[in-house]
């Protein structure tokens, strides 16, 4: 390389780094990190300033919501919380208490309230029907050969705690509202995950309330 165009090269590379860094340091200040501090004063407290109730009063304390149609969120993936608060914005899932408070939240307390969930410990759920627990066990573990239902511990896990970022925790969950979950994706009025329309439309009664029922049961 002719030695003229060595200072000249290392001007380049030394302006392309600086404008590479202040370009990665802009991207930064643009995304905060979430504070799970502020996210655990609002899911508390709400804001009655802009009609948004406290999460706790249908979820409960820290997340372990003792209403049974009502999700537990204690110990659930941020990324998946925020996914879900997102979507409620939309049309692929309509809910008429949860659609209204989700497009009152910013993008950063979404994250706020997802990382305080996140750090929350679950409290175990127990399964309530002794006859179908085999049934549902087969299910979660080995899915339906004959209807092409996968396993749901192939995405969930074999405990059912998830996998971060993918696929969301199921196990301790109110079998109410995993029923009522798998049932809407089934009816197609859930839309927000064509994978579970998929597998829900090949699931009778039977076999929906026995798979919930035996999540609810894992820890």
């Amino acid at each position: 390389m002719n030695r003229a165009f060595q200072p000249i090269l290392k001007s380049v590379f030394v302006a392309m780094l600086a404008v590479s860094s202040a370009a990665f340091a802009a991207e930064e200040q643009k995304a905060p990190k979430a504070d799970p501090a502020k996210g655990e004063a609002l899911y508390t407290n709400g804001d009655a300033g802009r009609n948004i109730p406290a999460c706790a009063s249908c979820h409960g304390a820290a997340g372990n919501s003792t209403i049974v149609q009502n999700p537990k969120l204690a110990g659930q993936f941020d990324t998946y919380i925020v996914k879900q608060l997102t979507e409620f914005k939309t049309p692929a899932r309509q809910n008429p208490v949860m659609s209204p408070i989700a497009k009152a939240l910013s993008e950063d307390e979404m994250k706020n309230i997802a990382a305080y969930l996140d750090k929350q410990q679950a409290k175990p759920g127990a399964a309530k029907n002794k006859d179908t627990i085999d049934l549902g066990k087969k299910i979660f573990r080995g899915g339906i050969a004959e209807k092409n239902v996968p396993a749901c511990a192939a995405c969930h896990g074999a405990s059912g705690n998830g996998i971060p970022a993918q696929f969301p925790r199921l196990a301790g969950q109110h079998q109410d509202y995993t029923i009522a979950q798998l049932t809407s994706f089934r009816s197609g009025a859930r839309k927000n995950s064509p994978q579970m329309n998929t597998i829900a439309k090949r699931m009778s009664d039977d076999e929906i309330q026995a798979v919930a029922d035996y999540m609810a049961g894992l820890k």
